[in-house]
């Protein structure tokens, strides 16, 4: 039976004077959205870069996809359900370092304010919630940069999950959980999983310093905030058009 999930109150950060900006060896800076599917992060990080763009800012966006180099392998394991949660977090983790190696270090050290919808943390709690030992999980990542500002939507678990199968004609195998055995009803298991990278999450929000956000406001209203937080956060300035 699913454990209750932990409420969390939405907390305005400290002001920027009272932060600790992260020490980099490049003039970039990077922002990250994190959250469960359904949360409404990339939808926020879409109005938030769309915004900048129109705006003149020099950005660049990235998402956690299938690179090249491991898409093929990852396919066929899924097709034949042969991932185990050791290798399945393994090919992430070398999905995400060609992607940190080609597209988020070349374009920090180029002075960019690189946008990253998922991050470390995504598999810190998806592959946890698979059974991986947290502290591998970040051995297995300590390469990656530490982010600027790593804002955390949250949503209810209900409110999440129901906004993904109202969408969705049919989740996948491993996207529900099913390699987990939580339950042979797949959206059930997709509930069970979501609740289980959900208190991962939560567990991250003090140790890793996310900015909470509360996924249930209204889209502009929280589009608003997100805004004020990042100027808050990180100096705009650089990355603003030069005047003529």
């Amino acid at each position: 039976m699913a454990t209750t999930t932990p409420e969390i109150r939405v907390a305005v950060p400290p002001a920027p004077t009272s932060v600790a900006p992260p020490k980099h060896s490049y003039p970039g800076a990077l922002v990250v959205v994190e959250g469960i599917d359904g949360s409404g992060k990339s939808t926020q990080l879409y109005l938030l870069k769309r915004w900048l763009e129109f705006s003149g800012y020099r950005l660049h966006f990235t998402e956690w996809n299938s690179s090249p180099l491991v898409k093929s392998a990852t396919r066929r394991g899924k097709q034949r359900r042969l991932l185990t949660p050791a290798t399945f977090s393994m090919l992430h983790a070398a999905d995400f370092a060609d992607r940190c190696e080609r597209q988020i270090l070349p374009l920090l050290h180029g002075g960019y304010l690189v946008l990253a919808d998922r991050y470390i943390y995504t598999a810190f709690a998806r592959d946890a919630a698979r059974g991986c030992a947290p502290h591998w999980l970040r051995n297995l990542y300590s390469f990656a940069p530490v982010p600027d500002i790593t804002f955390y939507f949250r949503a209810p678990l209900d409110v999440a999950v129901n906004r993904i199968v109202a969408g969705r004609p049919k989740l996948k195998y491993y996207e529900a959980g099913m390699d987990l055995g939580l339950s042979l009803d797949r959206a059930e298991s997709f509930r069970i999983f979501q609740e289980r990278i959900l208190n991962n999450y939560d567990q991250m929000v003090e140790t890793d310093g996310f900015v909470l956000m509360d996924g249930t406001l209204r889209v502009n209203k929280l589009q608003k905030l997100m805004r004020e937080l990042l100027a808050a956060r990180v100096d705009m300035s650089r990355f603003a058009p030069k005047k003529k």
